[in-house]
């Protein structure tokens, strides 16, 4: 009897051990995408200089204020500064007892500008971020969409779809829709898979760990091409970022004795990012940042695969023969056709770059930095680009995402 126990333990041992030995392999590889987004990095093209200023930052954060999370204001400065953001923009839970959004984050914190907004759902069961918030938002919390949407935007607020999975008000006046929500994106793992290649390789690559299990927001981005048939949207991507992951041992003071955190600020905040562009003698404000953001004048970036800084779609006109060219429209801008319209994109790296009409079938360029793209028809014209370079799934995920330029 001792001997079968023996043998049935000895071959469970040897199964959990050939169980391990693809997540052994798989740190080894994250090792290699490491070595090739920096390399990568070092032969990124100097983009020429343009009539627009590139600022990246984060939209849909959390800190303890707003409950669900544990993450203090410290943590939250020092992780945007370390990542070099500009902008954060908090969106706080609200609450019944007082005004989460403007208690939280607000204003320049060392060198980053921080807007105070809320999170919330209406009664009807949607989801929005409230730029900036409300005083009222824990009320708002019982109004049907359209009248919650109509008394924020009178104020000049923006109200950005989250979770537009769950969304069911199509038809109400909003301003933006967040295709890519980090999440949304976990919830879509194998979580038995993520364990083992974050027991592995968290230490060490925590990044790309998480990195390794994005998934292009297919139904996300096809609902967004859909909407915008009938209305300028914008889109964008959500950290959703709470630090509150992990385990830890406090005093009752307070104060933390030992601690872990698997979704600290400073990793959430490297690995997707919502580029907004501003005239070049304009200065990074809430209000021109809000701006840029209801405009569409903005792309998002998966920066943990490579700076996407340096991004460019605009459109233009020439007169037949001619050199002279209007004044080009960037994304999320409208343009008249012409029979000298083109599109223009520029890329820091190599990439296979996506040209999307009206959400249809994409036309691909592989191995550019620079594309220009003559259009023959009315359309609305979005832009992604791959890193194909990086290897399976980069090949399938993209790094960049834009907004549309609409051509009438």
């Amino acid at each position: 009897m001792l001997n079968i126990l023996k043998k049935i333990f000895l071959v469970i041992f040897l199964v959990l051990l050939l169980v391990q030995i693809p997540f052994i392999y798989r740190r080894y590889q994250f090792g290699l995408l490491k070595q090739k987004i920096n390399v990568s990095q070092s032969e990124r093209v100097v983009p020429a200089e343009n009539n627009y200023r590139d600022y990246k930052g984060v939209i849909h954060v959390h800190s303890s204020l707003g409950g669900h999370s544990t993450g203090q204001f410290d943590e939250l400065v020092t992780a945007a500064k370390s990542n070099g953001l500009d902008f954060v923009i908090m969106t706080e839970h609200p609450s019944e007892n007082f005004d989460t959004s403007a208690s939280t984050l607000k204003g320049v914190q060392q060198g980053v500008l921080f807007v105070g907004g809320n999170e919330l759902s209406t009664a009807d069961g949607d989801r929005f971020l409230l730029m900036p918030g409300s005083e009222k938002a824990f009320a708002e919390g019982f109004a049907k969409t359209p009248d919650f949407l109509a008394e924020e935007k009178a104020q000049g607020k923006l109200a950005f779809i989250t979770y537009p999975e769950k969304f069911r008000s199509w038809n109400s006046d909003y301003d933006g829709v967040e295709v890519f929500n980090l999440h949304t994106n976990a919830k879509r793992m194998n979580p038995l898979w993520f364990a083992l290649d974050a027991f592995w390789s968290f230490g060490s690559s925590p990044e790309l760990v998480v990195a390794n299990y994005f998934q292009r927001p297919d139904a996300e981005l096809k609902k967004f091409d859909e909407l915008t048939q009938q209305k300028r949207l914008s889109l964008f991507a959500g950290s959703d970022a709470h630090s509150n992951i992990g385990a830890g041992l406090d005093t009752n003071t307070g104060d933390r004795l030992f601690g872990l955190k698997f979704d600290p600020y400073a990793a959430i905040f490297s690995l997707v990012r919502t580029h907004v562009l501003l005239g070049k003698n304009e200065t990074l404000t809430q209000d021109n940042l809000l701006k840029a953001l209801k405009n569409g004048n903005c792309y998002i970036g998966f920066d943990v695969l490579g700076d996407t800084a340096g991004f460019s779609f605009t459109a233009a006109n020439s007169s037949s023969g001619a050199e002279q060219k209007t004044m080009p429209k960037i994304i999320g801008e409208e343009m008249t056709l012409t029979e000298n319209t083109t599109l223009s994109v520029t890329v820091p790296l190599k990439a296979r770059i996506a040209v999307f009409r009206d959400g249809g079938d994409p036309e691909y360029f592989s191995d550019e930095t620079t594309l220009t793209y003559p259009v023959k028809n009315k359309g609305i014209y979005r832009v992604e680009v791959y890193l194909d370079s990086l290897g399976s799934p980069f090949d399938k995920t993209p790094w960049i995402i834009s907004n549309p330029i609409y051509i009438r």
